[in-house]
């Protein structure tokens, strides 16, 4: 497994800035390793919505995990107050850093993730294909 270590700043995105990476390194076959840090803006959509959440508040992430590759992200986070109160879901743009996020990532060899409709869900979900080399 490869692995990248990445900091992100005030005022970037969190979920832009997750695939720009994507992008920018040809990722086949990504995944959360480990992450933190702090937002002065979470956007998520919960379990079963069909919208995102919007909400202006200070928070430190407290847990990010997915994958990720050049053909999409789905990546969930979770999310605590400055009373210890948590909120999770689905991370969505609009996760506005407030000092700053460290994100190790890791690349799997011999696939890749893609993503396609689903027959039985009626979502994009992850197809993996093995590749040689």
């Amino acid at each position: 497994m490869k692995t990248f270590a990445l900091r992100l700043h005030p005022g970037d995105d969190l979920r832009l800035c997750l695939k720009q990476f994507a992008q920018d390194y040809a990722l086949q076959a990504g995944c959360v390793l480990s992450a933190i840090g702090s937002l002065k803006q979470a956007t998520l959509r919960f379990s079963n919505q069909p919208e995102g959440r919007i909400i202006h508040d200070m928070f430190e992430v407290i847990s990010l995990a997915g994958t990720l590759s050049i053909h999409g992200v789905h990546l969930h986070m979770a999310i605590a107050d400055n009373q210890g109160s948590v909120l999770g879901g689905h991370l969505m743009e609009g996760c506005l850093i407030y000092t700053t996020a460290e994100i190790v990532i890791g690349e799997l060899e011999g696939v890749m993730f893609e993503r396609a409709i689903d027959r039985q869900t009626g979502f994009l979900e992850l197809n993996i294909r093995e590749i040689n080399g």
